[in-house]
């Protein structure tokens, strides 16, 4: 290991000279109170910034172990570090100069959530920020002035102001600390008293623009229904009021722009924490919450989509249902099922983004229609087996179709950005428009049938994920397929884009790069065990080992994790899986 001093003469000894000259400090140096350590050198200015990251040890980082005396908290200390040094490299970003990405400092920017990522973790013994820094040039000469700057003038006081306890606000980390705590409480009571989502009192839902996850200013604060209103406790002898949502069937009901879908968002946000000040702070839902949609055209292989579609014409199997072009309804049939071998407990659903023909038939159609005729199992017919055999709860947003009202344990009004609860009210009404749920078997499905094909034996040299490139008579190139993200909604993993603008629980870009190194990893490490078996197996993983264990050669500087359920969905979304 080498002193900051010998990576200033050698800084001294490689200036004007060709930008390859660079890779020479590659390494890791000392600097008074850290390690600093070049991870990779960028080939030219005008490529991707170089890869660097600080290590501290966590004696002289100096914080108190009860930073990380849970999951919960060490995630938010984490991300509250990784905030600070943000802020602190963005004064420093392209003040040197120099061509292309001369003088970046870009680091992770964390939004209203926090999760957990690769740009700041703790280990046994140190705290490591991981972060790129472009290494300047003019033209394609080295100037070693310019980065000498960063490296001495710029980063240690980034360093200094954000990754030692006794130079940050002590206060602002204590309420991160324990609004965490307080929302694993909340978490933790749902679950026991049979609770599926809880909205507090004084919540902003609504968000600032349609592009911006920022609080609405001067939203309308939530208010609970009196009669749903119910008080938790907190950790220091607090307690937290607002309306708790009763695991079952709730329907969402009301005229437009009344707020119905305002909630549901917010409520599908819920499976993540938000940061002091979101709005939606104390808005928490079962964490394996599933927003189901319609999704026409996506591929979907081998599900057994039989409970929903069936007796197709020509006879068609839908026991293991394969195609490359779904329709609204099978889809969202397709989804439903992959969502339970998930292991999801609660659905999330809004008419405004369902197929109308897998939701509901109403009477005069029935009639018309005979349902002999009709392939579709309507999601109504289904939607109280799944609460009663398998406790899978549904939260839906319906304002046109009064059928719901039929089979719902709660019935919410959005009237005017407030909530009521009209459940007595519209069961009454019902009762002047019956409709029929005609008995049917209960929900089944074949489990375990999806298998990732077991991969082929890695060339000598290969590093990970195993990609058909199109190449002839089914060989395969063994050459590591690229990860690219363009925006939260499309992952290139090799050649192939997975589309996954209606995976709507995605919240981060760099959830959506992690997820292209959880295929690569199932891609290069299948056994020939079912899909959600591999699934569950590498997921767990890394939840215990973090991502170095599934990313080849340095950890990546900027991945978050997603939740099982979106690993799941970029799987059942990849054309290329052979399953």
């Amino acid at each position: 290991m080498k002193t900051s001093q010998e990576l200033r003469s050698a800084l001294l000894a490689i200036d004007h000279r060709g930008y390859p000259a660079y890779k020479d400090l590659k390494g890791d140096y000392t600097f008074p109170g850290y390690l600093f350590a070049i991870d990779h050198v960028q080939g030219d200015p005008f490529a991707s910034p170089s890869r660097v990251s600080i290590h501290v040890p966590l004696r002289q980082a100096g914080f108190p172990d009860t930073c990380w005396a849970t999951p919960e908290r060490e995630t938010a200390f984490l991300d509250h570090l990784l905030r600070l040094f943000e802020k602190a490299v963005d004064r420093y970003s392209f003040q040197a100069k120099g061509s292309g990405k001369s003088g970046a400092i870009f680091t992770s920017r964390p939004g209203q959530e926090i999760l957990r990522r690769t740009a700041c973790v703790r280990t046994d013994k140190e705290l490591i920020m991981r972060f790129e820094v472009g290494f300047p040039a003019n033209g394609r000469t080295i100037n070693a002035r310019e980065l000498e700057k960063i490296l001495f003038d710029y980063l240690p006081p980034c360093a200094s102001s954000s990754l030692y306890y006794k130079n940050i606000k002590a206060q602002p980390l204590l309420d991160v600390l324990a609004l965490s705590d307080e929302q694993a409480a909340i978490r933790a009571y749902l679950k026991a008293n049979g609770y599926a989502a809880f909205v507090a009192d004084g919540a902003i839902l609504p968000r600032a623009t349609g592009i911006s996850n920022a609080p609405m200013k001067n939203g309308v604060p939530f208010s609970s229904p009196e009669n749903l209103r119910v008080t938790i406790p907190l950790p220091g002898g607090k307690t937290i009021s607002g309306m708790g949502i009763p695991q079952g069937i709730t329907l969402i009901t009301g005229g437009g722009y009344h707020g119905k879908s305002t909630l549901l968002k917010a409520l599908e946000a819920g499976v993540y924490n938000h940061i002091p000040g979101d709005g939606r702070e104390y808005v928490i839902t079962d964490s394996t919450a599933l927003k189901l949609r319609a999704e026409d055209h996506r591929s979907i292989k081998n599900v057994d989509i039989s409970g929903f579609i069936d007796r197709l014409p020509g006879g068609r199997d839908t026991t293991a249902f394969t195609t490359e072009d779904a329709s609204g309804s099978t889809s969202q049939a397709a989804g439903v099922i992959e969502g339970l071998e998930t292991g999801s407990t609660l659905f999330l659903m809004d008419e405004d983004t369902c197929a109308t023909n897998f939701m509901v038939r109403d009477e005069l159609m029935q009639r018309v229609i005979h349902p002999d005729k009709e392939p579709i199992t309507p999601f109504i017919n289904r939607i109280r087996d799944l609460w009663e055999t398998r406790k899978v709860s549904t939260i839906l947003v319906s304002g046109s179709s009064g059928s719901y009202f039929h089979v719902a344990d709660l019935i919410l009004q959005a009237d005017h950005y407030q909530i009521r609860d009209i459940t007595e009210t519209a069961r009454q009404a019902a009762k002047s428009y019956p409709f029929e749920i005609p008995e049917i078997p209960s929900l089944t499905y074949r489990e375990g049938r999806r298998k990732l094909a077991a991969a082929p034996a890695a060339k000598s040299g290969s590093s990970y994920g195993r990609f058909d490139r199109g190449r002839s008579h089914g060989d395969h190139d063994d050459r590591p397929a690229k990860i690219k993200v363009q925006g939260r909604d499309q992952l290139f993993y090799g050649k192939e884009l997975i589309d996954l603008r209606y995976v709507e629980q995605l919240v981060d870009t760099e959830q959506t790069k992690a997820l292209g190194y959880f295929l690569a990893w199932l891609l290069q490490n299948a056994d020939g065990r079912s899909l959600p078996e591999q699934i569950r197996r590498v997921y767990s993983r890394v939840e215990k080992e973090g991502f170095a264990c599934i990313c080849p050669g340095n950890c990546p500087p900027f991945v978050a994790l997603p939740r099982i359920q979106e690993v799941f969905a970029c799987c059942n979304r990849c054309r290329s899986l052979k399953l």
